[in-house]
């Protein structure tokens, strides 16, 4: 844990840096607590997108999206010079075969094959579930350490791609259920639970149970209710789990039956059936959950 400086002079924390003296300074009473400091950026300056592009003398950062983690050179399909003019006749066609051999080169062997593939698959599944890079990057290593030990041999691969999304979703508090994995998917919801508990156990992966909280703002933005009303839903929650209630029901239901208890308190009402479409469940189990959370809480639904 990185220790946070204060000002020796005034006990103050809030300092801030000088960048064109190399100073961090006391904003309270000037105190300088450390000079000459060492600028690890460029020395040249970008006042746009394009020059910042141009100047830069550094490739992309590595990545587990790319089988080959980006470090291999790639050769452009534009047909262009360096200056931008076409290029004809024979030195097109050597170009073709350049980009040819590149792309063999690239691809190696089978496990390289694999991962291309499967990656190329796991962008395009997290893209159309709209999912953060943090969940994409943690996918790919999981689908990594995966092939290392051997457990994607037999296997589908959009089956242990699909898997192996579920759980970085869990692991980055970014919960999804296995019907919206097996909308995007080309395979059931069944192989991919069944793809998962596998996974889980070669990998020796110990998640804990989804928390019905993590799906309220989600639910919450789809219904368009207000922060006041998500706020009274993860309230109620709260107060199921610390009693016990939530033990051995499923998340989305308790998350449903939450918005909609909240809806009526806060006088944002939905329907039973907007809230069970919104989180995939049926309206008998939106139902059966806001009595259970009404009756077990002792909550006063207004008439």
């Amino acid at each position: 844990m990185v220790e946070k400086k204060i000002c020796p002079i005034c006990g103050s924390d809030k300092l801030f840096y000088d960048p064109s003296r190399g100073e961090l300074v006391c904003a309270n009473c000037g105190y300088v607590l450390e000079q000459n400091a060492i600028d690890s950026g460029p020395e040249w300056r970008a006042f746009d997108a394009d020059q910042k592009a141009k100047r830069a003398r550094t490739g992309a950062p590595m990545t587990l999206m790319i089988h080959d983690k980006g470090l291999s050179t790639d050769i452009d399909w534009r047909d262009r010079d360096i200056h931008g003019n076409q290029i004809k006749g024979m030195y097109r066609t050597k170009m073709r075969r350049l980009r040819m051999w590149q792309r063999r080169m690239r691809i190696n062997d089978a496990a390289e094959r694999n991962l291309a593939f499967a990656l190329s698959e796991l962008d395009r599944m997290a893209a159309q579930m709209r999912l953060p890079r943090r969940v994409k990057e943690a996918a790919a290593s999981l689908y990594r350490k995966a092939v290392m030990r051997k457990l994607i041999r037999g296997r589908s691969i959009e089956g242990m791609v699909s898997a192996a999304l579920y759980a970085a979703c869990r692991m980055e508090g970014i919960p999804r259920t296995l019907e919206e994995i097996a909308r995007v998917s080309k395979v059931s919801k069944k192989d991919i639970g069944r793809s998962y508990r596998f996974l889980a156990r070669g990998l020796g992966l110990n998640l804990k149970p989804t928390s019905p909280v993590e799906y309220v703002d989600r639910f919450g933005d789809q219904l368009a209710l207000s922060q006041a009303t998500k706020n009274r839903a993860k309230k109620i929650l709260s107060e199921a789990i610390q009693l016990g209630i939530t033990s051995g029901k499923g998340p989305m239901g308790l998350a449903a039956a939450a918005l909609y208890v909240a809806g009526l308190l806060e006088g944002e009402k939905r329907t039973q059936r907007e809230v069970a479409e919104v989180a995939h469940v049926t309206e008998v189990t939106v139902r059966n959950r806001y009595k259970e959370l009404v009756d077990k809480l002792h909550i006063n639904i207004p008439l």
